[in-house]
């Protein structure tokens, strides 16, 4: 049976056995979260294939540097909060990026104790060139969706993303 199952049915399987076998009575919650994460999987992992290992860069190193790239100078709590890394996750990308000459680490200003991170001039120049490229990737991945269903997946998404933000929701620190 299991050569037989794709993704689709696999759901419609679970489903199906976790209401009358276990009881469990949110079927569409789990179908919502698993399609959820798997589109999310999908996404990130083509993204990831396709512009940014072939540059010799993880998804991760991608979204911190497009996070200094468009917000500008911060610290590396922000850069983490940002981009939904751990501070630990951030530390460690940041000593390869500087090494890699793509990000700059300077004491701040106002606190000798806390570091900013900043762009290179190199940082900046490759993120220019590598983000076209995933830009267009994005394309292809949301042409199949008009506009206004594209507005209306980001609303509800954000909606689903706010009306947990007060809960119990386990965070990266």
């Amino acid at each position: 049976m299991e050569a037989e199952l794709d993704f689709w049915s696999f759901v419609e399987l679970a489903n199906r056995r976790l209401a009358t076998e276990y009881g469990f009575r949110h079927q569409l919650a789990t179908e919502v979260l698993l399609t959820l994460n798997r589109a999310s999987d999908l996404v990130t992992y083509d993204l990831e294939a396709a512009v940014h290992r072939p540059r010799g860069r993880s998804w991760s190193a991608f979204r911190l540097l497009f996070v200094v790239w468009l917000a500008g100078p911060m610290d590396p709590s922000a850069a983490a909060r940002l981009t939904g890394m751990s501070r630990a996750a951030v530390s460690n990308l940041v000593k390869t990026l500087v090494a890699d000459g793509l990000l700059d680490r300077v004491p701040d200003e106002r606190d000798g104790r806390s570091v900013r991170l900043s762009l290179t001039d190199a940082g900046h120049e490759e993120m220019v060139a590598v983000f076209r490229e995933h830009n267009e990737r994005e394309f292809g991945w949301t042409d199949a969706l008009t506009e206004t269903e594209q507005r209306i997946l980001v609303m509800l998404l954000g909606k689903l993303i706010t009306s947990r933000a007060g809960a119990d929701t386990r965070r990266r620190r």
